[in-house]
């Protein structure tokens, strides 16, 4: 009796229990946050059978349920942010239900893989990079218009193809990509009938890009005008005088193998011609400074002055060709002369043309550099020739502008500049450079190597086209190259014997067991050497930082077991190279310091065997003149006569030019207390 009272007591309170844990269930559910969101949307009339009856079907039953508020939601226009709302309080719904341990997570996490398909699709469409910027639209504008009336979630991936596609990815449900990728081909790619589409007319892309069709460039009638506007901007200029040279009888009546003999007896001189179909002779070179400028007898007089007894040899052959008016395209090394070659001629050019100076309304020599201190360098050349009273004025940045404005206001005829002060000064209205008849651009492949190309070519555009032209440069890479086909008019080119020169001459005179490294500075110059040796025949192997890996190890290797000779490297072999039978090393370019010059000449000589080491020294290095004489007298080596008068001559440069700084900066100091309280003015800034 009393088990049977128990037993009765048991199952009562577990059909009490079952009820209240059913009476749960249902108001968690409808307490869910999910359902309370689709009940308040008034899209779902709660089913308590279905719900109860079968598990599988009630979870499909709230799949569809949930599509159908989403797909409701987007249609009345709810914005992405909304959407990425609901889905987060969806996700955080299924992450409650899975920690009440009631064994649904697992089907949980089937329900929802068996329904990712349906969740969100990804649809790419590729686009050609330049509409890129019909899609983004202003400030992003249209690309968020694109996902609020889309519903799907649009991304911009990277160029591909080199840059020339790009791809846009959607995100979102199916008909949400698909309504995507409809509205950004109707953007890009419908073309109007009878006007413009629907799409068009309501999207109206806000940025400056605009189909290939209504863009479309004639380029030639543009060059045509071009042509026709240079004319008529140039046509009432007066003419230009050029000529003015007398070949001395002498120079006329040389045979051509003299001509040869002069021009390899100087260093090797070459002449050829820019323009393959340029069919005017070859100028000869003179020998004496007689036979240039014998009808110039103060030109005469001026270089008697400064103590020279013959031209050097890039002055033998350029004379005769610029005092004949021609264009010309130096090449040699510094320190070889240049400077007198083009400035002598340039000086008469400035005397004998048909305007007065004085009625001349600007400068009518220009000379382009690409610092200041190749500028003044020049400027006190210049000064030293008085010919005919003829002034110039040197204009450079972070030089004093009001002093530099003062002086070419006052009228000069030459004009040597850097060109960011100079198109400064031109833009301005202070130098007129309209009258420049005389255009030298000094080592111009340094000016190109430092960034100045488009100020050159802008100042160019107000030089007229006619005037006579001389290039200067130690290399002549393709920047130059462009620049002379661009911008001189048959121009002739000198090439003076160059470093290739003694380099080529060092190779034939090597020995079978000879092993010898180049170094040079730059990578470029590396490969350069390298395939202009190759293409003489010589065999060499190059070793600089961009070269990969296992090419440097190869290089290393044929060098090693005597596959190769030579070796061009950079500084990256200065240091950690150890190979015992090098016999030589050759520095094509002088290192950027003294230290670095130890570190490459160490590679010689090593394992109780000797070495040498040749150094090419021009004038870019007679700074590090006198550091070098102390390295070879420690060494107990001769030192070259003309290496102690370089280091002489900077030594007395350098106390010139800070005697000339010291005085400036007390110039400054007084100024500066008397009206500006200590405080610098702008245009004494370094």
């Amino acid at each position: 009796m009393i088990l049977t009272s128990l037993f009765c007591v048991v199952f009562i309170c577990g059909c009490i229990l079952s009820e209240k844990v059913k009476r749960s269930q249902r108001h968690s559910i409808s307490t869910c946050p999910l359902m309370s969101r689709i009940h308040s949307a008034g899209l779902v009339q709660f089913d308590e059978e279905a719900w109860q009856e079968d598990r599988p079907g009630r979870e499909e039953y709230i799949y569809n349920r949930n599509v159908e508020f989403v797909n409701s939601a987007w249609s009345r226009g709810s914005t992405t942010a909304n959407t990425q709302n609901y889905y987060r309080e969806r996700r955080n719904a299924g992450s409650r239900s899975r920690r009440q341990g009631d064994g649904r997570a697992d089907k949980d996490c089937t329900w929802r893989n068996r329904g990712s398909e349906h969740q969100e699709s990804t649809e790419t469409v590729i686009v050609s990079s330049r509409d890129v910027g019909r899609i983004i639209g202003r400030g992003g504008s249209k690309v968020r218009e694109l996902e609020e009336q889309s519903g799907a979630r649009i991304q911009i991936k990277s160029n591909e193809n080199g840059g020339i596609e790009t791809t846009v990815v959607l995100r979102g449900p199916g008909h949400a990509c698909s309504k995507a990728k409809k509205m950004i081909e109707d953007l890009l790619y419908q073309k109007s009938q009878g006007g413009h589409s629907e799409s068009r007319q309501i999207n109206r892309p806000e940025c400056a890009f605009q189909d290939a069709e209504e863009k479309i460039i004639d380029w030639s009638s543009i060059i045509s005008q071009s042509e026709e506007y240079q004319k008529k901007k140039w046509k009432d200029l007066p003419p230009i005088k050029k000529n003015f040279y007398f070949e001395d009888p002498d120079v006329t009546c040389m045979h051509p193998d003299d001509v040869a003999l002069i021009r390899y007896e100087n260093n090797n001189i070459v002449v050829s011609k820019l323009d393959e179909n340029d069919n005017r002779p070859i100028p000869n070179p003179v020998w004496k400074f007689e036979q240039g400028f014998k009808h110039f007898s103060e030109i005469l007089d001026e270089i008697n002055k400064q103590g020279f007894e013959h031209p050097s040899p890039v002055q033998c052959q350029s004379w005769p060709i610029l005092l004949q008016g021609y264009d010309m395209i130096g090449i040699a090394q510094t320190g070889t002369g240049k400077t007198i070659a083009f400035l002598l001629p340039a000086l008469i050019h400035i005397d004998n043309q048909v305007i007065p100076r004085e009625q001349r309304p600007g400068p009518t020599c220009l000379i382009l550099v690409p610092t200041r201190e190749l500028a003044q360098q020049i400027e006190r050349e210049a000064r030293k020739y008085e010919y005919k009273g003829i002034k110039s004025v040197c204009i450079y940045g972070g030089g004093n502008r009001k002093e530099q404005i003062k002086t070419a206001e006052k009228g000069v005829e030459i004009v040597i500049a850097t060109p960011g002060r100079l198109n400064d000064l031109v833009m301005n209205n202070v130098i007129n450079v309209s009258s420049v008849t005389y255009l030298v651009l000094d080592e111009a492949d340094r000016m190109l190597d430092m960034g100045f190309e488009p100020q050159i070519k802008k100042i160019l555009l107000d030089i007229r086209p006619d005037r006579q032209t001389v290039m200067t440069s130690a290399t002549w890479p393709e920047g130059v190259r462009r620049l002379a086909r661009q911008y001189m008019t048959q121009p002739f080119q000198v090439f003076i014997g160059t470093l290739d020169l003694t380099l080529y001459e060092f190779i034939q005179d090597m020995k079978p067991d000879d092993k010898v490294i180049v170094f040079v500075d730059k990578k470029i110059v590396a490969d350069d050497l390298a395939s202009d040796l190759a293409v003489n025949g010589i065999v060499c192997q190059c070793i600089h930082g961009d070269r990969e890996q296992c090419d440097r190890e190869q290089a290393l290797e044929d060098l090693r077991t005597g596959e190769v000779q030579i070796l061009i490297a950079t500084d990256v072999a200065s240091r950690g190279l150890d190979i015992k039978d090098i016999t030589h090393i050759f520095n094509y370019d002088f290192p950027r310091n003294v230290e670095e010059y130890v570190h490459r000449v160490g590679r010689t000589g090593r394992a109780g065997q000797t070495g040498e080491s040749v150094t090419l020294v021009t004038r870019e290095n007679w700074r590090n003149a006198q550091e070098l004489i102390h390295i070879m007298e420690e060494a107990g080596q001769d030192i070259p006569e003309d290496l102690v008068a370089m280091a002489d001559r900077y030594a007395a440069w350098k106390e010139k030019k800070d005697a000339e700084d010291a005085v400036c900066r007390r110039g400054r100091g007084r100024g500066s207390r008397a009206g500006f309280g200590g405080r610098r003015r702008r245009d004494d800034w370094p």
